[in-house]
Protein backbone atom coordinates (compact mmCIF):
# COMPACT_ATOMS: atom_id res chain seq x y z
CA UNK A 1 0.00 0.00 0.00
CA UNK A 2 2.87 2.72 1.21
CA UNK A 3 4.95 3.05 -1.89
CA UNK A 4 2.38 2.09 -4.23
CA UNK A 5 0.82 5.23 -3.24
CA UNK A 6 4.35 7.21 -3.56
CA UNK A 7 5.10 4.91 -6.88
CA UNK A 8 2.84 5.81 -9.30
CA UNK A 9 3.78 8.09 -11.33
CA UNK A 10 7.55 6.01 -11.94
CA UNK A 11 5.29 2.80 -12.45
CA UNK A 12 3.60 4.96 -15.39
CA UNK A 13 7.08 4.68 -17.00
CA UNK A 14 6.93 1.05 -17.15
CA UNK A 15 4.48 2.06 -20.32
CA UNK A 16 5.02 -0.28 -23.28
CA UNK A 17 2.15 -1.13 -25.42
CA UNK A 18 -0.03 1.35 -27.17
CA UNK A 19 -3.14 -0.19 -25.55
CA UNK A 20 -6.81 -0.42 -26.97
CA UNK A 21 -9.77 -1.86 -26.86
CA UNK A 22 -10.66 -5.13 -24.50
CA UNK A 23 -10.01 -8.83 -25.66
CA UNK A 24 -12.79 -10.19 -27.60
CA UNK A 25 -13.71 -12.78 -25.27
CA UNK A 26 -15.45 -11.32 -22.03
CA UNK A 27 -15.49 -12.43 -18.04
CA UNK A 28 -17.59 -9.67 -17.39
CA UNK A 29 -20.67 -11.70 -16.99
CA UNK A 30 -22.99 -10.12 -19.69
CA UNK A 31 -22.82 -7.33 -22.13
CA UNK A 32 -23.23 -4.13 -22.69
CA UNK A 33 -26.66 -2.49 -23.45
CA UNK A 34 -27.85 0.95 -23.77
CA UNK A 35 -30.76 0.18 -21.75
CA UNK A 36 -28.62 1.84 -18.50
CA UNK A 37 -28.52 5.26 -18.14
CA UNK A 38 -27.01 7.54 -15.72
CA UNK A 39 -23.59 9.33 -14.46
CA UNK A 40 -20.75 8.11 -12.19
CA UNK A 41 -18.41 10.07 -10.12
CA UNK A 42 -15.20 8.15 -9.58
CA UNK A 43 -11.89 8.89 -7.50
CA UNK A 44 -8.65 7.41 -7.46
CA UNK A 45 -4.75 7.67 -6.87
CA UNK A 46 -4.36 7.66 -10.88
CA UNK A 47 -2.32 10.54 -12.51
CA UNK A 48 -0.12 11.06 -15.81
CA UNK A 49 -0.21 8.19 -17.46
CA UNK A 50 -1.96 6.00 -15.02
CA UNK A 51 -4.51 8.46 -15.85
CA UNK A 52 -4.62 7.63 -19.26
CA UNK A 53 -4.53 4.11 -19.45
CA UNK A 54 -7.48 4.54 -16.79
CA UNK A 55 -9.47 6.40 -19.14
CA UNK A 56 -8.62 3.88 -22.12
CA UNK A 57 -10.78 1.25 -19.39
CA UNK A 58 -13.25 4.20 -19.25
CA UNK A 59 -13.53 4.30 -23.03
CA UNK A 60 -13.98 0.94 -22.93
CA UNK A 61 -16.70 1.05 -20.88
CA UNK A 62 -18.02 4.04 -22.71
CA UNK A 63 -18.28 1.69 -26.25
CA UNK A 64 -20.61 -0.95 -24.09
CA UNK A 65 -22.98 1.23 -22.12
CA UNK A 66 -22.62 4.56 -24.28
CA UNK A 67 -25.47 6.21 -22.38
CA UNK A 68 -23.55 6.32 -18.96
CA UNK A 69 -21.32 9.15 -18.43
CA UNK A 70 -18.48 8.45 -16.46
CA UNK A 71 -16.36 11.70 -14.32
CA UNK A 72 -12.76 10.80 -13.02
CA UNK A 73 -10.86 12.40 -10.66
CA UNK A 74 -7.87 12.02 -10.04
CA UNK A 75 -7.12 12.69 -5.53
CA UNK A 76 -3.70 12.52 -4.20
CA UNK A 77 -4.61 11.03 -0.91
CA UNK A 78 -8.18 9.19 -1.90
CA UNK A 79 -8.76 8.03 1.71
CA UNK A 80 -8.45 11.60 3.13
CA UNK A 81 -10.60 13.09 0.20
CA UNK A 82 -13.21 10.11 0.55
CA UNK A 83 -13.43 10.57 4.36
CA UNK A 84 -14.10 14.62 4.51
CA UNK A 85 -16.85 14.28 1.27
CA UNK A 86 -18.02 11.38 3.34
CA UNK A 87 -18.75 13.43 6.64
CA UNK A 88 -19.50 15.93 4.10
CA UNK A 89 -22.63 13.91 2.95
CA UNK A 90 -21.46 13.99 -0.73
CA UNK A 91 -18.92 10.89 -1.11
CA UNK A 92 -18.30 10.17 -5.09
CA UNK A 93 -20.50 6.87 -6.28
CA UNK A 94 -16.99 5.02 -6.89
CA UNK A 95 -13.19 5.19 -5.47
CA UNK A 96 -10.50 2.91 -5.73
CA UNK A 97 -8.74 2.52 -2.32
CA UNK A 98 -5.29 1.18 -1.64
CA UNK A 99 -5.84 -1.46 1.40
CA UNK A 100 -8.94 -3.57 2.98
CA UNK A 101 -8.26 -1.66 6.32
CA UNK A 102 -8.93 1.49 4.93
CA UNK A 103 -12.00 -0.13 2.96
CA UNK A 104 -13.11 -1.22 6.10
CA UNK A 105 -13.31 2.00 7.90
CA UNK A 106 -15.62 3.25 5.35
CA UNK A 107 -18.14 0.11 6.26
CA UNK A 108 -21.34 1.62 8.13
CA UNK A 109 -20.58 5.42 7.07
CA UNK A 110 -22.75 4.39 3.43
CA UNK A 111 -20.49 1.93 1.51
CA UNK A 112 -22.56 0.05 -0.38
CA UNK A 113 -21.99 -3.71 -0.41
CA UNK A 114 -21.17 -5.48 -4.08
CA UNK A 115 -22.79 -8.52 -3.35
CA UNK A 116 -24.68 -7.76 -7.22
CA UNK A 117 -21.44 -8.97 -8.36
CA UNK A 118 -20.09 -11.57 -6.31
CA UNK A 119 -20.67 -14.27 -9.14
CA UNK A 120 -19.03 -12.45 -11.24
CA UNK A 121 -15.76 -11.86 -9.20
CA UNK A 122 -15.89 -15.10 -7.71
CA UNK A 123 -15.48 -16.57 -11.22
CA UNK A 124 -12.80 -14.62 -11.92
CA UNK A 125 -10.56 -14.01 -9.45
CA UNK A 126 -8.45 -15.77 -6.86
CA UNK A 127 -10.47 -16.74 -3.21
CA UNK A 128 -7.95 -14.64 -1.32
CA UNK A 129 -8.47 -11.93 -3.70
CA UNK A 130 -12.39 -11.58 -2.46
CA UNK A 131 -11.50 -12.34 1.28
CA UNK A 132 -9.60 -9.28 1.53
CA UNK A 133 -12.47 -6.98 -0.05
CA UNK A 134 -15.40 -8.98 2.58
CA UNK A 135 -16.46 -7.52 6.20
CA UNK A 136 -19.15 -8.60 8.04
CA UNK A 137 -19.81 -11.42 5.51
CA UNK A 138 -20.71 -8.90 2.91
CA UNK A 139 -18.28 -7.72 -0.19
CA UNK A 140 -17.50 -4.18 -0.59
CA UNK A 141 -14.33 -3.98 -2.61
CA UNK A 142 -13.71 -4.98 -6.01
CA UNK A 143 -9.58 -4.98 -6.68
CA UNK A 144 -8.92 -3.95 -9.99
CA UNK A 145 -5.40 -3.15 -10.03
CA UNK A 146 -2.92 -5.33 -8.35
CA UNK A 147 1.08 -6.11 -7.30
CA UNK A 148 2.78 -9.24 -6.69
CA UNK A 149 4.55 -8.98 -3.70
CA UNK A 150 6.23 -12.14 -3.78
CA UNK A 151 9.35 -11.27 -5.93
CA UNK A 152 13.16 -10.85 -5.95
CA UNK A 153 14.68 -8.86 -8.39
CA UNK A 154 18.43 -9.72 -9.26
CA UNK A 155 21.47 -8.33 -11.03
CA UNK A 156 21.67 -10.54 -13.56
CA UNK A 157 26.11 -9.97 -14.38
CA UNK A 158 26.62 -10.03 -10.35
CA UNK A 159 24.59 -13.53 -10.58
CA UNK A 160 26.49 -14.84 -13.83
CA UNK A 161 29.66 -13.79 -12.44
CA UNK A 162 29.16 -15.41 -9.40
CA UNK A 163 27.81 -18.80 -11.06
CA UNK A 164 24.75 -19.05 -9.07
CA UNK A 165 20.86 -19.08 -10.70
CA UNK A 166 18.30 -17.88 -9.55
CA UNK A 167 17.43 -20.06 -6.78
CA UNK A 168 13.73 -22.01 -5.77
CA UNK A 169 13.81 -22.62 -1.96
CA UNK A 170 15.12 -20.91 0.99
CA UNK A 171 17.97 -23.31 1.33
CA UNK A 172 19.22 -22.71 -2.27
CA UNK A 173 18.36 -18.74 -1.36
CA UNK A 174 20.94 -18.75 1.72
CA UNK A 175 24.28 -20.83 0.16
CA UNK A 176 23.85 -18.52 -3.03
CA UNK A 177 24.10 -15.38 -0.51
CA UNK A 178 27.38 -16.72 0.19
CA UNK A 179 28.86 -17.28 -3.24
CA UNK A 180 27.62 -13.90 -4.33
CA UNK A 181 30.10 -12.70 -1.18
CA UNK A 182 32.44 -14.94 -2.22
CA UNK A 183 32.80 -13.55 -5.45
CA UNK A 184 32.90 -9.79 -4.45
CA UNK A 185 29.47 -8.59 -4.21
CA UNK A 186 26.96 -8.34 -0.97
CA UNK A 187 23.98 -10.69 -1.42
CA UNK A 188 20.98 -8.57 -0.47
CA UNK A 189 19.95 -4.80 -0.11
CA UNK A 190 17.23 -3.99 2.77
CA UNK A 191 15.38 -0.61 2.29
CA UNK A 192 15.17 -0.74 6.20
CA UNK A 193 14.52 2.87 6.83
CA UNK A 194 10.47 2.25 5.32
CA UNK A 195 9.10 -0.12 7.61
CA UNK A 196 6.78 -1.19 5.31
CA UNK A 197 9.32 -3.39 3.17
CA UNK A 198 9.94 -5.47 6.38
CA UNK A 199 6.61 -6.27 7.50
CA UNK A 200 6.56 -7.21 2.98
CA UNK A 201 9.85 -9.35 4.17
CA UNK A 202 8.23 -10.85 7.25
CA UNK A 203 5.02 -11.78 5.48
CA UNK A 204 6.43 -13.53 2.44
CA UNK A 205 8.19 -15.83 5.12
CA UNK A 206 5.59 -16.29 7.44
CA UNK A 207 2.86 -17.16 4.19
CA UNK A 208 5.10 -19.87 3.14
CA UNK A 209 6.12 -21.32 6.16
CA UNK A 210 3.06 -21.41 8.48
CA UNK A 211 0.32 -21.57 5.69
CA UNK A 212 -2.52 -19.62 4.65
CA UNK A 213 -4.57 -20.69 7.20
CA UNK A 214 -2.10 -19.20 9.84
CA UNK A 215 -1.48 -16.37 8.18
CA UNK A 216 -5.49 -15.19 7.96
CA UNK A 217 -5.58 -16.16 11.43
CA UNK A 218 -2.85 -13.97 12.56
CA UNK A 219 -3.92 -10.69 10.49
CA UNK A 220 -7.12 -11.09 12.59
CA UNK A 221 -5.06 -11.55 15.41
CA UNK A 222 -6.97 -14.79 16.06
CA UNK A 223 -3.34 -15.96 17.58
CA UNK A 224 -0.98 -13.86 19.33
CA UNK A 225 2.26 -12.61 18.02
CA UNK A 226 4.31 -14.88 20.47
CA UNK A 227 2.89 -17.27 18.79
CA UNK A 228 5.46 -20.07 17.77
CA UNK A 229 4.99 -19.96 14.17
CA UNK A 230 5.75 -16.33 14.68
CA UNK A 231 9.24 -16.61 16.11
CA UNK A 232 9.65 -19.38 13.42
CA UNK A 233 9.13 -16.94 10.97
CA UNK A 234 11.30 -14.26 12.43
CA UNK A 235 13.94 -16.98 13.22
CA UNK A 236 13.93 -17.42 9.50
CA UNK A 237 13.92 -13.50 8.37
CA UNK A 238 16.71 -12.99 10.48
CA UNK A 239 18.67 -15.15 8.24
CA UNK A 240 18.82 -12.26 6.00
CA UNK A 241 18.79 -9.06 8.08
CA UNK A 242 20.84 -10.98 10.32
CA UNK A 243 23.51 -11.57 7.97
CA UNK A 244 25.09 -8.18 8.42
CA UNK A 245 28.48 -9.02 6.33
CA UNK A 246 26.26 -9.38 3.28
CA UNK A 247 24.42 -6.08 3.66
CA UNK A 248 25.60 -3.09 2.20
CA UNK A 249 27.33 -0.78 4.73
CA UNK A 250 25.72 -3.44 7.04
CA UNK A 251 22.63 -2.97 9.52
CA UNK A 252 23.46 0.69 10.21
CA UNK A 253 23.53 1.54 6.95
CA UNK A 254 20.07 -0.72 5.85
CA UNK A 255 18.54 1.35 8.63
CA UNK A 256 18.92 4.41 6.73
CA UNK A 257 18.46 3.14 2.88
CA UNK A 258 15.04 3.84 1.61
CA UNK A 259 13.01 1.63 -0.57
CA UNK A 260 14.10 3.48 -3.92
CA UNK A 261 17.64 3.02 -2.91
CA UNK A 262 17.66 -0.48 -1.36
CA UNK A 263 16.86 -0.90 -5.59
CA UNK A 264 19.07 1.03 -7.67
CA UNK A 265 22.04 -0.04 -5.56
CA UNK A 266 21.64 -3.33 -6.58
CA UNK A 267 21.48 -2.12 -10.56
CA UNK A 268 24.75 0.52 -10.55
CA UNK A 269 28.09 -0.25 -11.85
CA UNK A 270 29.52 -1.47 -10.14
CA UNK A 271 26.35 -2.81 -7.94
CA UNK A 272 26.46 -2.89 -4.09
CA UNK A 273 24.61 -5.59 -3.82
CA UNK A 274 23.17 -8.62 -5.87
CA UNK A 275 19.39 -8.69 -5.16
CA UNK A 276 16.65 -6.76 -3.72
CA UNK A 277 12.68 -8.41 -1.99
CA UNK A 278 10.41 -6.51 -3.19
CA UNK A 279 6.80 -6.31 -5.02
CA UNK A 280 6.34 -6.32 -8.93
CA UNK A 281 6.98 -2.30 -8.74
CA UNK A 282 10.43 -2.76 -8.56
CA UNK A 283 10.79 -2.64 -12.44
CA UNK A 284 9.54 0.90 -12.23
CA UNK A 285 12.30 1.70 -9.60
CA UNK A 286 14.86 0.23 -12.01
CA UNK A 287 13.84 1.48 -15.55
CA UNK A 288 13.55 5.16 -14.18
CA UNK A 289 16.29 5.01 -12.20
CA UNK A 290 19.17 3.31 -13.87
CA UNK A 291 20.45 2.12 -17.51
CA UNK A 292 19.29 -1.41 -16.80
CA UNK A 293 17.85 -3.65 -19.64
CA UNK A 294 15.03 -6.24 -18.78
CA UNK A 295 16.99 -9.49 -18.62
CA UNK A 296 20.17 -8.45 -20.07
CA UNK A 297 21.00 -6.45 -16.82
CA UNK A 298 17.79 -7.07 -14.66
CA UNK A 299 15.46 -10.05 -14.03
CA UNK A 300 13.51 -11.51 -11.42
CA UNK A 301 12.50 -14.78 -9.71
CA UNK A 302 9.37 -15.88 -7.04
CA UNK A 303 9.55 -15.48 -3.47
CA UNK A 304 11.76 -19.03 -2.37
CA UNK A 305 9.84 -21.80 -1.52
CA UNK A 306 10.69 -22.41 2.50
CA UNK A 307 10.46 -26.10 3.55
CA UNK A 308 7.39 -27.77 1.81
CA UNK A 309 5.99 -24.84 1.24
CA UNK A 310 3.26 -24.74 -1.79
CA UNK A 311 4.55 -22.32 -4.67
CA UNK A 312 0.85 -21.00 -4.85
CA UNK A 313 1.08 -19.03 -1.28
CA UNK A 314 1.54 -15.40 -2.95
CA UNK A 315 1.84 -12.25 -1.27
CA UNK A 316 0.04 -9.11 -2.86
CA UNK A 317 -1.34 -6.06 -3.08
CA UNK A 318 -3.88 -3.75 -4.63
CA UNK A 319 -6.58 -1.03 -5.19
CA UNK A 320 -10.20 -2.07 -4.42
CA UNK A 321 -12.99 -0.05 -6.00
CA UNK A 322 -15.98 0.71 -3.63
CA UNK A 323 -19.62 2.19 -4.23
CA UNK A 324 -21.41 4.63 -2.20
CA UNK A 325 -24.43 4.78 -4.75
CA UNK A 326 -26.00 1.83 -6.02
CA UNK A 327 -27.77 2.30 -9.27
CA UNK A 328 -27.93 0.38 -12.88
CA UNK A 329 -25.44 2.83 -13.95
CA UNK A 330 -22.51 2.15 -10.52
CA UNK A 331 -22.87 -1.70 -10.42
CA UNK A 332 -22.90 -1.58 -14.44
CA UNK A 333 -19.13 -0.30 -14.23
CA UNK A 334 -18.04 -2.56 -11.16
CA UNK A 335 -19.09 -5.69 -13.30
CA UNK A 336 -17.06 -4.33 -16.09
CA UNK A 337 -14.11 -3.23 -14.32
CA UNK A 338 -13.96 -7.09 -12.81
CA UNK A 339 -13.80 -8.13 -16.62
CA UNK A 340 -10.81 -9.15 -18.23
CA UNK A 341 -12.27 -6.89 -21.19
CA UNK A 342 -11.59 -3.77 -18.97
CA UNK A 343 -8.13 -5.25 -17.43
CA UNK A 344 -6.43 -6.22 -20.27
CA UNK A 345 -7.02 -2.50 -21.83
CA UNK A 346 -4.32 -1.22 -18.75
CA UNK A 347 -2.59 -4.61 -18.64
CA UNK A 348 -1.65 -4.00 -23.15
CA UNK A 349 -0.13 -0.19 -21.63
CA UNK A 350 2.40 -1.86 -19.19
CA UNK A 351 2.89 -0.64 -15.92
CA UNK A 352 -0.27 -2.78 -14.11
CA UNK A 353 -1.20 -5.87 -12.44
CA UNK A 354 -4.55 -7.17 -13.17
CA UNK A 355 -6.05 -9.52 -10.45
CA UNK A 356 -8.37 -11.25 -12.69
CA UNK A 357 -7.08 -14.30 -13.45
CA UNK A 358 -8.50 -14.66 -16.62
CA UNK A 359 -6.39 -12.07 -18.20
CA UNK A 360 -4.55 -13.51 -20.99
CA UNK A 361 -0.93 -13.76 -19.88
CA UNK A 362 0.37 -12.72 -23.80
CA UNK A 363 -1.73 -9.15 -23.62
CA UNK A 364 1.49 -7.87 -21.00
CA UNK A 365 4.00 -6.00 -23.13
CA UNK A 366 6.98 -8.21 -21.40
CA UNK A 367 8.22 -11.39 -20.11
CA UNK A 368 8.97 -9.95 -16.58
CA UNK A 369 5.88 -8.31 -16.50
CA UNK A 370 4.04 -11.09 -17.58
CA UNK A 371 5.56 -13.68 -15.07
CA UNK A 372 4.64 -11.79 -12.35
CA UNK A 373 1.55 -10.63 -12.94
CA UNK A 374 0.77 -14.47 -12.90
CA UNK A 375 1.77 -15.25 -9.51
CA UNK A 376 -1.12 -13.02 -8.10
CA UNK A 377 -3.93 -14.99 -9.88
CA UNK A 378 -2.93 -18.50 -7.68
CA UNK A 379 -5.26 -19.93 -5.34
CA UNK A 380 -3.01 -19.04 -2.56
CA UNK A 381 -2.70 -15.80 -2.51
CA UNK A 382 -2.77 -13.76 0.59
CA UNK A 383 -3.17 -9.71 0.58
CA UNK A 384 -0.56 -7.98 2.21
CA UNK A 385 -1.59 -8.44 6.16
CA UNK A 386 -0.76 -5.51 7.37
CA UNK A 387 -2.74 -3.24 4.78
CA UNK A 388 -5.73 -5.14 6.64
CA UNK A 389 -4.54 -4.19 10.00
CA UNK A 390 -5.89 -1.57 11.94
CA UNK A 391 -3.29 1.34 10.98
CA UNK A 392 -2.01 1.96 14.81
CA UNK A 393 0.03 -1.66 14.13
CA UNK A 394 -0.36 -2.46 10.09
CA UNK A 395 1.07 1.13 9.60
CA UNK A 396 2.91 2.33 12.22
CA UNK A 397 3.77 0.01 15.43
CA UNK A 398 4.69 -2.96 13.39
CA UNK A 399 7.53 -1.01 11.01
CA UNK A 400 8.89 0.46 14.02
CA UNK A 401 9.08 -2.45 15.99
CA UNK A 402 10.71 -4.46 12.66
CA UNK A 403 13.40 -1.81 12.07
CA UNK A 404 14.07 -2.71 15.93
CA UNK A 405 14.30 -6.60 14.91
CA UNK A 406 16.57 -5.47 12.24
CA UNK A 407 18.98 -3.88 14.69
CA UNK A 408 18.92 -6.94 16.92
CA UNK A 409 17.98 -9.77 14.85
CA UNK A 410 19.44 -12.34 17.50
CA UNK A 411 16.64 -10.92 20.24
CA UNK A 412 13.76 -13.07 18.76
CA UNK A 413 11.20 -13.59 22.17
CA UNK A 414 11.72 -10.08 22.57
CA UNK A 415 10.71 -9.08 19.13
CA UNK A 416 8.04 -11.19 18.90
CA UNK A 417 6.45 -10.15 22.63
CA UNK A 418 6.89 -6.13 21.71
CA UNK A 419 4.69 -6.94 18.12
CA UNK A 420 2.18 -8.60 20.36
CA UNK A 421 1.65 -5.72 22.98
CA UNK A 422 1.59 -3.43 20.32
CA UNK A 423 -0.97 -5.32 18.27
CA UNK A 424 -2.92 -6.10 21.09
CA UNK A 425 -3.64 -2.51 21.76
CA UNK A 426 -4.27 -1.58 18.07
CA UNK A 427 -6.96 -4.84 17.92
CA UNK A 428 -9.24 -3.55 20.91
Amino acid sequence: MRYTLALVAVLALLAAGCGGGGSKKSSSGGGGTSSVKGSVSMIAVWTGAEQAAFQAVLNGFKSKYPNVKVRYQPQKDPASFLSTAVEGGKPPDLAALPAPGIIKGFVGRGLKPLDFAKSTISANYAPGWLKAGTFNGKLYGLFFKAANKSTVWYNVKAFKDAGVTAPKTWDDLQKDAKTLKASGVDAYSIGGSDGWTLTDLFENVYLRQAGPDMYDKLTQHQIKWTDPSVKQALTTMAQVIGDTNNLPGGTSQALQTDFPTSVTQVFTSPPKAAMVFEGDFVAGVITSSTKAKPKTDFDVFDFPQIGSSSPDAVLGGGDGVVMFKDNPATEALIKYLASSDAQEIWAKRGGYTAPNKNVDPSVYPDAITRAAAQGISKSGFRFDMSDQMPAAFGSDAEFSDLQNFLKNPTDVNGAAAQLEADAAKAFK
